[in-house]
């Protein structure tokens, strides 16, 4: 079994759960696509409630995966990707078993034909 830091365990937790619903990642998207934008401009395609975003945006901003700025009036937000790598090494692990595994079952395939 493969031994993790108990202490980035929550913290990948947090990231994978942002993840998991389709509009923070399409918010993570807009932000990825774009240095940064305010919240009236995320929300603005979306089929919701200004407030129904903003509580996307505080499960993006808990998991690290947005920061937020405040000037004056407009709150504007930013991709801070950095927690993603967490998840992409979780992922990488993974990876390479499939990836070895599907390696071996075409070698035996291609051991089986004439």
């Amino acid at each position: 079994m493969v031994k993790q830091n108990p202490a980035a365990e929550p913290r990948l937790d947090r990231v994978f759960a942002a993840l998991s619903d389709p509009t923070r990642r399409a918010l993570i998207a807009r932000l990825d696509a774009e240095d940064a934008l305010s919240v009236s401009a995320l929300a603005q395609p979306l089929a919701m409630s200004l407030p129904a975003v903003m509580k996307h945006l505080d499960v993006l901003e808990g998991a690290g995966l947005i920061a937020r700025s405040k000037s004056g009036r407009t709150v504007t937000c930013r991709l801070t990707a950095a927690p993603m790598e967490d998840a992409m090494g979780w992922l990488m692990r993974y990876q390479r078993f499939w990836t070895e595994s599907l390696d071996r079952l075409a070698a035996a395939l291609e051991a089986e034909q004439p």
